[in-house]
């Protein structure tokens, strides 16, 4: 596309080329901002409506970090890709070295998100034809240009970002951005994509999401620089600020049905009702590093808590614990991915248990009588949790808190720890649960099996036969994935337990 100074508001109110996309007054709040973060002359109005929701006076020149705090409904995915469009339009490839190619990408917080961005993204540069011309190749998740330069549409990873020059990176909806092996995949992946921005002239980081809790990226960055002048400009709007077209009579009916989230979600407030269940250091001071597995050990009563699947969505994971003194041990824990015959999986499971001497294990509701019959047909007695999941949290952090649980080390628990929330109703009553699009069901597992070994702990008497296990030795890291190991260790000696 001919034209490298054609300003990003120049473009959007250009009919040959976004302009059809962005018609009308309503757009008005956004041009305001983008022109704020480019440095682009502003009129009276522009300007007034900027300090409102910056809380500062303009720029004097282009930022290096834009981050929109915005309700839900503002527009923020049309304005991620055309954002997007833009920065990679106009790159001028001379800057790269021979065979270099640069990159210009939105990462979002899961796939459907990244697919609503990709597709309007697409859009543009199928709808708009001095932009047509550009594409060389269409990809599974972008474009590549004739002027050396990717655009690139996916869900948020730092080990996908790394090696590559980057032009322009939007950080789509990372309030809720998730990660199984890591508790702050945003602040990861913000460390990664800085080096290759570095050596790119005038490249831009942008962050755009709704708030969530008082954590995080997006909080930090709020905290930092909001109201601070600076090359790291901070906006924080209502969605109606930013889309006077939105109904307010729904805005009012769910700040009446639920306050707290509809001020985070319409309102652009960062919760006070959630926090962190307990601090990564915290949870990692637990972990026994380089230990994957404890086998069973002669004259040890051990526990069992499961957190059943059917195979299709969520894992199958099951841990056992045992208590010394006062302390408590998790000795063993089993993760099967989806998908899976819930029937072999709860026989492996099984398998486990009987290793450690288990005749029984807990866990919650889940299937009804299913999960109780189908571990009955493996000789083990499946007994329903008089806790829920929140109970046992909140039983289990005193554990932590005093330094008396002992952990496994394994990325995905201890990532699963770090992200459960604790959320205070407005009676008073705290609930703990995983976040959005996360999922707790290592740390479930493995915190029942924790709060049961120290509530249930009593004098044992272990049978002759029942010691084949102890000979084992303390398992220390193989570079052996848990499951796997799990899984070959339950084939050889599952059969052995009573």
């Amino acid at each position: 596309m001919n034209g490298a100074s054609l300003s990003i508001a120049q473009a959007i109110d250009d009919a040959a080329l976004f302009g059809p996309w962005f018609e009308g007054e309503s757009w008005n709040g956004w041009r305001a901002i983008l022109k704020a973060a480019f440095a682009l002359p502003m009129n009276e109005e522009e300007a007034g409506f900027f300090r409102q929701v910056a809380n500062r006076d303009p720029p004097t020149a282009p930022v290096r970090e834009l981050w929109v705090i915005a309700g839900r409904r503002a527009g923020k995915d049309s304005i991620a890709s055309v954002i997007t469009a833009h920065a990679a339009a106009l790159f001028d490839g001379s800057a790269l070295r021979r065979g270099e190619r640069a990159l210009c990408m939105c990462l979002a917080c899961d796939r459907d998100q990244a697919r609503i961005v990709l597709n309007y993204t697409k859009a543009f540069f199928a709808d708009i034809p001095p932009l047509a011309s550009m594409v060389q190749r269409e990809t599974a998740i972008g474009l590549e240009l004739e002027n050396s330069c990717d655009i690139a549409i996916a869900t948020n990873s730092f080990r996908a970002v790394r090696g590559r020059p980057i032009r322009c990176v939007v950080f789509d909806e990372c309030a809720f951005w998730r990660d199984e092996t890591s508790a702050s995949p945003d602040e990861e992946t913000y460390r990664a994509v800085k080096p290759g921005m570095a050596t790119l002239k005038d490249s831009l980081l942008i962050g755009i999401s709704s708030p969530y809790r008082k954590s995080g990226l997006l909080y930090q960055k709020f905290a930092e620089h909001y109201g601070k002048p600076g090359n790291v400009l901070v906006i924080k709007a209502p969605s109606l600020s930013l889309n006077p077209t939105l109904d307010r009579t729904i805005i009012d009916e769910a700040l009446e049905q639920d306050p707290a989230a509809a001020r985070a979600e319409w309102l652009a407030e960062f919760r006070d009702d959630i926090s962190g269940w307990a601090s990564r250091e915290l949870i990692e001071s637990a972990v026994d590093r380089g230990l994957i597995v404890r086998p069973p050990q002669d004259g040890v009563r051990y526990f069992s808590f499961c957190d059943a699947s059917g195979g299709v969505r969520d894992s199958f994971t099951a841990a056992v614990a045992h208590a010394e003194k006062n302390d408590a041990i998790l000795d063993c824990l089993i993760e099967i991915r989806p998908p899976f015959n819930p029937d072999a999986a709860t026989a492996q499971v099984a398998d486990m248990l009987k290793s450690y001497r288990c005749q029984s294990t807990h866990g919650d509701r889940y299937g009804a009588q299913w999960i109780v019959q189908a571990f009955q047909k493996c000789g083990i007695r499946y007994q329903h949790s008089e806790r829920d999941r929140s109970a046992i949290y909140l039983d289990a952090l005193p554990l932590f808190t005093t330094g008396r649980a002992r952990l496994l080390d394994n990325k995905r628990l201890i990532s699963q720890f770090a992200a459960l929330e604790r959320r205070t109703s407005p009676s008073g009553k705290d609930r703990v649960d995983h976040g959005p699009s996360g999922s707790d069901d290592a740390c479930n597992s493995a915190a029942g099996a924790l709060v049961l070994a120290v509530s249930k702990k009593q004098p044992l008497v272990i049978s002759d036969a029942a010691m084949a296990m102890a000979r084992i030795p303390t398992l220390h890291r193989t570079g052996m994935p848990v499951q796997s190991f799990v899984g070959s260790y339950s084939d050889r000696f599952g059969q052995r337990g009573n």
